[in-house]
């Protein structure tokens, strides 16, 4: 201590007698002690640091003493610590007797697995999940519904990836003891097979997407009416595919994710289009022609009759125009007058040109541009019919610069029967005079049309599957036989032909054609050729009854020779047996493979190109016929 600080020698010398003082009374709640015999000199009060009252004398009854409430803390605390220590060590106890289950509360798309070891409960899953897993998934949108296989979408549980979502014991104590009282839904983890998963998205998109019905108006006859608009609907394909990975294993059907497209056109609109219907089907539109008219009944104004949405929610009303000229059409055709192509004619051996004469048409698109107008009239419903020039297609002007001049391809054939003499004389007389212009190509299917009974043509023999029949047409192949030749040595462009599929003598192997036609007229087999010469070329048949000769005229530029190949690979003909009514024997021919090259050369004789086909001839059976009975 320090120096200058003096301590008394004794506490005597320290001490102050007070006198007695007499403590007032407690006040309400407070607490006061009272001590028996207190030593003589004590202070009686409160004190300093707001402790208990102390009362000295002879209490009616004994207080605790500070002593002995402290002495029952310390019990209190002893026990609250015992039961820390036990819930400590039950909290261990716990720790250790879990490690490895899955955490407490734990469910699996409805299923409580937590508190098992992972085997355990895989195998409850596998057992209250599996089954459903097998059952298609369920799919709905909007009011579609449908359903998909899972192994075919892609869809596989995996169980462990499952399991691990669970998560691994938790070791804060107080999540450990309200997993008592709570659950946790863990997600179900699918292998995915995405393309698979995509490919199912697409075929459900399929179905469900739809375009919006606008509101419009359609015609029963002459009577309109209301079509309701629907609105239209879009599957998200991928957030869909998301959708049923994730709740697939619930077992529920599953509601996809779909846009809805809203109609555009307005609800007025379509009683605005209804009100110009009506008054479209009143009564009949008269279209005026030159010397002739044409009327619209009502059930044609409304077969024609058309609403097609416009901007801002509108329905605008057209004609369909195809429709109108096909009702009122056959009225003005008399007013029409039909164009004439220039054509080349054969007189004293030398081609002439017989002069174009141009058509006259109505104009149709001009002459029912105001039919829309006209038909909301209540009177003086008429069109006035506008004509116009219709070009030929072969001007005399173009047929005399086509450079038809000379002979450049001819060919001949004979032997036909008279039947098919009938039918070659009807195609060579359609054929005759044809005109071909610089790039054209020639169909002769297409420029014949049908050639049928109404067409002039008749039964003649042919050969079917091998053997000697009959029908309308036959012969027709000779005539194609005849042209393609003429087309060959002319130096013209193959643009497509077939060879009969079995070899007929009188016609050069290799260097022949077929054709053919179903009963309707559409082409089957045809015979095709291209003018690529820089000028044009005409067709000229010359017929009598024992031979058809074809002459192509043009503009000579090459020279044209036919080297013709060896015959390889005979194959001998098979019997067989023929029809039993109105069967031919014959005894058929010997297949084989042989070739014809096309050798080009200038005026000059310089080779310019050599042009090889292969042909394969099938061998014609020998037919055999049943006696007769």
């Amino acid at each position: 201590m320090p120096d200058q600080y003096q301590w008394p020698e004794s506490h005597s010398e320290q001490t102050d007698v007070l006198p007695a003082i007499k403590p007032p009374p407690p006040k309400p709640g407070e607490v006061t002690a009272v001590v028996p015999n207190p030593p003589q000199g004590a202070y009686q009060g409160t004190s300093a640091y707001d402790e208990p009252t102390v009362k000295w004398g002879s209490p009616e009854g004994e207080p605790e003493k500070p002593a002995a409430k402290r002495k029952g803390l310390r019990t209190a605390g002893f026990a609250a610590g015992a039961v820390v220590g036990v819930l400590g060590v039950l909290y261990l106890v716990d720790i250790l007797t879990s490690q490895g289950n899955v955490p407490r509360g734990v469910t699996v798309a409805g299923v409580e697995v937590g508190g098992l070891s992972r085997a355990a409960a895989e195998t409850k899953l596998r057992q209250e999940i599996e089954p459903r897993l097998g059952q298609p998934v369920q799919l709905r949108a909007g009011e579609f519904t449908m359903a998909i296989e899972p192994a075919k979408a892609g869809l596989t549980p995996d169980w462990t990836k499952t399991l691990d979502n669970a998560g691994a014991q938790p070791i804060n104590p107080i999540t450990r003891l309200t997993s008592f009282f709570s659950k946790r839904e863990v997600g179900f983890e699918t292998q995915t097979d995405r393309a698979a998963l995509t490919a199912a998205m697409e075929q459900v998109r399929a179905k469900v997407d739809q375009q919006p019905v606008e509101g419009t108006i359609k015609f029963d006859g002459a009577t309109p009416s209301v079509v309701e608009p629907k609105e239209g609907r879009k599957l998200d394909t991928n957030a869909a595919a998301d959708l049923v990975v994730k709740v697939w294993v619930n077992g529920q059907v599953i509601d996809l994710p779909v846009a809805t497209a809203p109609a555009k056109v307005k609800p007025d609109a379509v009683q605005q289009a209804l009100a110009k219907a009506k008054a479209a089907v009143s009564a009949p539109v008269v279209i005026k022609g030159e010397g002739k008219d044409a009327t619209l009944s009502p059930v044609a104004i409304g077969a024609a009759m058309q609403f097609e949405p416009g901007p801002d929610g509108t329905l605008n009303a057209k004609f369909d125009q195809a429709k109108v000229v096909e009702a009122a059409g056959p009225q003005l055709k008399s007013t029409e007058k039909e164009g004439k192509d220039a054509a080349v004619v054969f007189e004293g051996g030398k081609p002439t040109v017989k002069p174009s004469e141009d058509g006259m048409t109505v104009k149709w698109d001009t002459t029912l541009a105001p039919l829309v107008d006209v038909s909301q009239k209540p009177s003086g419903r008429e069109l006035k019919a506008e004509y116009e020039k219709k070009p030929a297609k072969v001007t005399t002007e173009q047929a005399n610069q086509l450079g038809i001049k000379e002979v450049i391809g001819e060919f001949s054939t004979g032997g036909f029967a008279p039947e098919s003499g009938v039918n070659i004389r009807v195609v060579a007389q359609k054929v005759n005079g044809a005109i071909v212009k610089p790039g054209d190509t020639f169909s002769l299917n297409g420029f014949t049309g049908p050639r049928g009974t109404p067409q002039g043509y008749v039964e003649a023999g042919v050969i079917e599957n091998g053997a000697p029949a009959r029908e309308v047409g036959g012969g027709i192949s000779q005539f194609a036989t005849t042209l393609y030749n003429a087309s060959y040595f002319a130096g013209l462009k193959d643009a497509g032909h077939k060879e009969h599929s079995y070899y007929i003598s009188r016609y050069p192997a290799a260097r022949e054609a077929t054709v053919f036609q179903n009963p309707n007229g559409s082409s089957v087999i045809d015979l095709k050729f291209t003018n690529d010469a820089p000028t044009g070329i005409a067709i000229q048949t010359i017929w009598s009854p024992g031979s058809i000769t074809v002459k192509i005229w043009g503009t000579k530029r090459y020279i044209v020779e036919s080297q013709p190949g060896g015959r390889t690979n005979p194959t001998d003909p098979q019997e067989k047996p023929g029809p039993a009514q109105n069967c031919h024997a014959s005894n058929g021919a010997p297949g084989f493979t042989t070739s014809d090259t096309r050798v080009i050369k200038d005026l000059n004789g310089n080779v310019i190109r050599r042009d090889t086909r292969n042909v394969k001839y099938n061998p014609q059976p020998k037919i055999t016929c049943p006696p007769p009975a």
